[in-house]
């Protein structure tokens, strides 16, 4: 008997981070408005990863989160 899986299409890290923010801000911790650095406060040791993957999809860390927030695609061919 063959088993039928059904897969999911895999998120890329950084959608999985956008979701994360979005949470943060929906739950007050993070404002629209402040700026990427903030986020290196609560991500403490793994900042220095999501930091590197935000500069490569060429944010700055004086951006405001809702730059984040407004991606719609992680496609690395679209840089």
């Amino acid at each position: 008997m063959t088993k039928i899986l059904l897969s999911q299409p895999v998120l890329h890290p950084m959608a999985k981070l956008q979701r994360q923010v979005q949470s943060l801000v929906d739950s007050k911790m993070l404002k629209p408005t402040d700026r990427l650095w903030k986020i290196a406060l609560l991500y403490g040791d793994e900042w220095s990863h999501w930091k590197k993957e935000l500069e490569e999809f060429e944010f700055t860390m004086q951006d405001p989160i809702s730059d984040l927030l407004m991606v719609e695609s992680w496609e690395e061919d679209n840089l």
